[in-house]
């Protein structure tokens, strides 16, 4: 694919993704007024030291809002985060494919995240993050061939 290409679907996808896009720069700027500071990270705009939620990232379009002071932390896997395990990514990588979900997905994002399980290791958005941020591949969530389907839990 062409560089031309590859900006032109990215600006469409921005574009598609831009309802979203727009809810977490409300959310972003309203809590800039609280201490959240503003960077340009991992395909978004960030808000980094959101004061609101329980911890980690919320991605939403384009922007991501991150009560952490930087999206090099790791963080572990929803997997291991459930089973037990220590295995850790870095949650800009985690993040990062979610804005590339944004991207493909628009406004449907939400209502198919939700209807895969929500905020859940078994969530089929939440596998394919992990999957990327653990190995740069995968960032979809509905796997291409049967090698890469996620395993049963």
């Amino acid at each position: 694919m062409s560089r031309a290409t590859t900006i032109a679907l990215a600006v469409l996808g921005a574009v598609w993704a831009l309802p979203m896009t727009l809810a977490g720069l409300l959310a972003g700027l309203a809590a800039w007024a609280f201490g959240a500071r503003p960077k340009v990270s991992d395909h978004a705009l960030v808000f980094q030291r959101f004061p609101w939620g329980p911890g980690g990232a919320l991605t939403l379009g384009n922007v991501i809002l991150h009560t952490g002071e930087s999206l090099d932390e790791d963080t572990l896997t929803y997997d291991c985060a459930h089973s037990g395990g220590k295995e850790c990514v870095r949650i800009g990588d985690h993040e990062r494919a979610h804005v590339y979900q944004y991207l493909v997905l628009g406004p449907l994002f939400l209502p198919l995240y939700f209807a895969c399980g929500g905020i859940s290791h078994r969530n089929r958005f939440e596998q394919a993050a992990d999957r990327y941020a653990r190995t740069g591949q995968g960032w979809w969530p509905w796997p291409a061939s049967a090698v890469d389907k996620p395993q049963s839990q």
